[in-house]
């Protein structure tokens, strides 16, 4: 419904801020790595998610279009509300979810708080899945061991992966990721990768 708000920063809490788009005040939970971004008085561009349930309306804003993405990825998991989604991305970056699924790093997702191990397993559970299902369908993921992406090697196919689990095909990565050093981390290889694309 909403897919983003531009104007002045009036206000900010530990958990929210409050964007002022045409004389009206819109109210956004969010994470905060996106607050230390934002400064009152200043003008900034949050990407929206509006939660709508029986007794409330709830708006959630993000700093980067990546944040957002992976905001709407992890509350697709079963159990894992809007809330536990913030809670996540303020203790991690998109990079660091995404790295943190595909190598199954469930102690890094329980340093967010609230997060305990049994929801940590669903989420990487659940997402690698759905990884997995899409390349079994034939979507494209299966490219991850062919083409550029293959010829690079190194720690350029975790990247891919970790990539996948924020929505990307290895033909919208491949091409990014052939042109860096396979041999950079696995972590700066996505984010340059989403830079590169645009989307940070």
């Amino acid at each position: 419904m909403l897919y983003s708000v531009r104007g002045k920063v009036i206000h900010t809490t530990s958990t929210c801020a409050v964007v002022e788009c045409g004389g009206v005040g819109f109210r956004c939970q969010t994470t905060i790595n996106t607050l230390k971004n934002l400064r009152v008085g200043s003008e900034a561009t949050l990407y929206t998610y509006l939660n709508v349930r029986e007794d409330a309306m709830e708006l959630f804003g993000f700093a980067t279009k990546t944040e957002h993405d992976t905001f709407k990825t992890l509350i697709s998991v079963s159990g894992v509300g809007p809330k536990a989604g913030l809670a996540v991305l303020s203790e991690l970056t998109p990079e660091q979810v995404a790295m943190a699924i595909a190598t199954d790093d469930i102690k890094t997702i329980t340093r967010a708080q609230g997060i305990g191990k049994k929801i940590a397993q669903r989420i990487v559970l659940e997402l690698k899945d759905k990884l997995a299902k899409e390349m079994s369908s034939g979507s494209g993921f299966a490219a991850v061991s062919t083409g550029a992406v293959n010829a690079s090697g190194g720690n350029i196919p975790k990247a891919v992966e970790a990539l996948g689990v924020l929505g990307y095909t290895p033909a919208e990565v491949g091409p990014v990721l052939a042109a860096f050093d396979a041999s950079l981390p696995v972590e700066q290889l996505i984010a340059q990768t989403l830079k590169q694309m645009g989307r940070q």
